[in-house]
């Protein structure tokens, strides 16, 4: 088994490290920070989420960083991970197409086969987020088509997913940006940025939002990374989303990243679960 749904018990995970990243204006959330990064800060706070990981019993692979991929430290992109392989997604900006190459060969060092290859479409893993064991919600945002969008649903069709079609406005970037799915039946949203049917598909799969501004989204507000048992990993500064999820239960393990977000991403962007049960 490799990922069984998106809050099952994590028990290994894909990471690469920010040695060469750089802020590029090339999404909406990059162009709400400034361009100069803190590489040293960066790191440190990339040994933090490591370091959370491995108290929390769940083992770490690592792609090397390289110079000639900077933003690989958003291992979550390339693609999806599900109970019987993998989803190898196509980038929409050409200066990530390395990771494509590199993650790819990675996974087949793990023994972790493809599934599907978006060839046409496009499709990033941000967009990417399990509802339930055989419920998955592909975001439709600025970085995954409709094209990718069918390559995935008829790829994953002979295995019995269905895979539901979420569109969004291009600045909100990526699904995980403005909802994601923290314990079975709970999930950290800003609804008013989701469409009409999927807010019913949530209602009909009982699946409660804890709300967020709009603004939480240019902060990571709904980054967060399920590790299971109702365990998440969150930011520090994320008080209030923690504070809710704290009183439903969830155990709420708080990291203080600041400098990586300028880049564009958060926990849940920086790893790719390869195993959950």
């Amino acid at each position: 088994m490799f990922v069984r749904n998106g809050t099952g018990v994590l028990k290994r995970v894909l990471l690469s490290r920010p040695e060469y990243l750089k802020a590029a204006p090339i999404n909406e959330i990059a162009k709400k920070w400034d361009l100069e990064l803190d590489v040293e800060k960066m790191m440190q706070e990339h040994e933090l989420l490591v370091k959370a990981y491995h108290e929390n019993g769940i083992a770490t692979e690592f792609l090397p960083a390289a110079a000639a991929r900077p933003n690989s430290v958003f291992a979550r992109d390339f693609g999806g991970c599900v109970r019987e392989g993998y989803i190898l997604g196509r980038f929409k900006e050409s200066l990530r197409d390395l990771e494509h190459v590199d993650y790819r060969k990675k996974m087949a060092e793990q023994g972790i086969p493809v599934l599907v290859k978006c060839e046409e479409g496009l499709f990033e893993g941000g967009d990417f987020m399990f509802l339930d064991a055989h419920t998955i919600a592909l975001g439709m945002f600025a970085r995954t088509d409709a094209k990718g969008y069918e390559e995935i649903r008829a790829g994953l069709r002979p295995y019995g997913y269905e895979v539901i079609p979420v569109p969004g406005k291009t600045e909100y970037l990526h699904l995980d940006m403005c909802f994601n799915l923290v314990d079975d039946h709970l999930a950290v949203a800003y609804a008013d940025g989701l469409p009409e049917e999927f807010l019913k598909k949530l209602k009909q799969l009982e699946i409660e939002i804890i709300p967020v501004e709009e603004a939480a989204i240019f902060r990571h507000g709904c980054n967060l990374q399920a590790i299971g048992d109702h365990r998440v990993f969150s930011l520090k500064q994320n008080e209030a989303v923690n504070e809710a999820l704290d009183k439903r239960g969830m155990k709420v393990i708080e990291l203080p990243i600041t400098e990586i977000l300028k880049a564009g991403g958060g926990p849940h962007c920086m790893t790719f679960p390869l195993e959950r049960i």
